[in-house]
């Protein structure tokens, strides 16, 4: 089923509530700036899947870097045909932002073909390390290749960044994010459903023939995100990527057809009072939410929406301390009124004293 995703009010939160395929969604009619919570980073350049970051004191936000293209929508995501990285940077949230320029471009990885999707970046000892899903050489049932992650690494944040020559070992699928524990230790959570082909890895090995979505398996659990430990090296897994299951009130996996709190795609990691937030987007009901747990690895406790449906098909984020304050970033289409040319924000996040957060609404204007 197709749905046209609304952009005020009760409209999108109808829209949220039913399935739609997620990148053959028609594009949004435009809202006015004044209906926006809050405003674009940048407004020279489309930019999306804010992967935000502190080092040495300063903000660094990795995005993706959206390009026109007169693809038609399709639930592969075709119309996302963005081939390089630019890095942000400000020294507080509210300050100027400067745009770097081109990181790294597709044309520099040897063994990626197309589609340079969310990144993200982590430091250790000197060097930068820019995490990436590209589309390999191969071609399946659609002529595509597979989506594998990539990293590339440089001695400044902004980049220029140097590809490996090869993806990571044992990664599969896209939206790659690495979180570093309080004892050092460094895992990447990833995986992305229907165009991310996550759900073709079901079966242990990829299936070039196999489905395109995970609908119709209703009754089952849903496929999960996945997580690993890091090599010391950075550019390796330490171990066989494991589940990070979602379980219900009921302390059950949460299953396919619950789509407000299934995991879909959008991983992203962080500790506060000695839990772990695994926080991750539903895909085609456009929510944010979050699973707390007790150790990187999970299971986490479903337990409740960050963000509410953002004008656009869907949205992906990331959450960091900065000033004193925690912070969401995260994308939507009121530039362009296209699903395929985003705008980075970012909006304050506060907690409740029992460790919940508030949920946002990006539509109510402040």
């Amino acid at each position: 089923m197709k749905g046209k995703i609304s952009t005020l009010g009760a409209a999108v939160v109808l829209a949220a509530l039913l399935p739609t395929h997620a990148f053959g969604a028609e594009d949004a009619p435009g809202a006015p700036a004044s209906a926006f919570r809050d405003q674009p980073l940048v407004t020279s350049i489309y930019t999306a899947d804010p992967s935000a970051h502190v080092f040495g004191g300063k903000i660094y936000v990795y995005p993706s870097h959206d390009i026109p293209t007169d693809i038609p929508n399709d639930d592969l995501g075709n119309q996302y045909a963005m081939r390089d990285y630019r890095v942000l940077r400000m020294d507080r949230i509210g300050g100027k932002v400067t745009i770097g320029p081109v990181a790294l471009d597709v044309k520099n990885v040897p063994w990626a073909s197309q589609q340079m999707w969310a990144p993200d970046a982590a430091y250790r000892n000197g060097t930068y390390y820019l995490y990436f899903p590209a589309r390999d050489k191969t071609k399946d049932k659609n002529g595509l290749g597979t989506f594998r992650i990539g990293v590339a690494t440089s001695k400044s944040p902004m980049g220029p960044f140097k590809a490996e020559p090869k993806p990571i070992a044992g990664s599969y699928s896209m939206d790659p994010a690495v979180f570093t524990d309080t004892d050092g230790k460094s895992y990447m959570y990833f995986g992305g459903i229907w165009g991310g082909q996550l759900q073709r890895w079901a079966g242990g090995k990829f299936d070039p023939n196999g489905s395109d979505t995970d609908l119709g398996r209703n009754d089952q659990p849903a496929l999960s995100g996945k997580v690993a430990r890091m090599g010391a090296d950075m550019k390796s897994f330490a171990e066989k990527p494991r589940d990070a299951v979602i379980l219900d009130e009921n302390g059950k996996p949460v299953l396919t057809g619950d789509h407000e709190r299934r995991f879909f795609e959008a991983s992203w990691m962080f500790t506060r009072g000695g839990k772990y937030y695994y926080t991750y987007s539903t895909g085609d009901t456009h929510f944010l939410n979050y699973a707390i747990g007790d150790n990187p690895y999970g299971p986490f406790k479903y337990t409740g929406h960050i963000l509410k449906p953002v004008q656009g098909w869907t949205t992906h984020h990331s959450i960091i301390q900065a000033n004193g304050k925690w912070w969401l970033f995260y994308a939507d289409t009121q530039l362009s009124n296209k699903n395929h040319l985003r705008n980075v924000k970012v909006t304050e996040l506060t907690f409740n004293a029992d460790g919940t957060i508030q949920t946002i609404d990006p539509l109510q204007a402040r």
